[in-house]
């Protein structure tokens, strides 16, 4: 399972039994609260019998921590801390250009694209890393 952890919403991608395909899950609405947040994930996670999660990392385009990469590791350090499941960064530099630029060209208008662009940048971001380890 793939996390793109915002501020706002978090994507959530998941793979196929065999790993080799990332598919889109769903984009979670965060409440503004950091344990109930990451109680839903762990949730998923449990209900889907995810072995490994995946947050992407933002970095800097020179590959530089900042806020947001702070943002990510408070989120993930509270995962860690009410779950099992083992949990790898992968940076994510450019994945949600990337998921901008595929809703962009599957003709999808800015107001669904602000519905599932969180989703579709977990999902690539799921998938780079199952592309690594193949």
């Amino acid at each position: 399972m793939a996390l793109d952890i915002g501020d706002v919403r978090i994507g959530i991608a998941i793979s196929d039994l065999m790993h080799i395909i990332a598919n889109p899950l769903e984009t979670y609405t965060r409440k503004g609260n950091l344990q109930a947040d990451a109680e839903y994930i762990v949730d998923i996670a449990k209900e889907k019998d995810v072995e490994l999660m995946i947050s992407g990392l933002p970095l800097g385009l020179k590959g530089e921590e900042n806020v947001q990469t702070a943002k990510t590791r408070e989120f993930v350090d509270k995962l860690k801390e009410i779950c099992d499941v083992p949990i790898e960064y992968l940076d994510e530099r450019f994945t949600t250009i990337s998921a901008e630029r595929v809703l962009i060209e599957g003709n999808l208008r800015r107001e669904k694209r602000k519905k599932v662009i969180d989703k579709v940048a977990a999902t690539i971001i799921l998938q780079n890393y199952l592309d690594k380890k193949r």
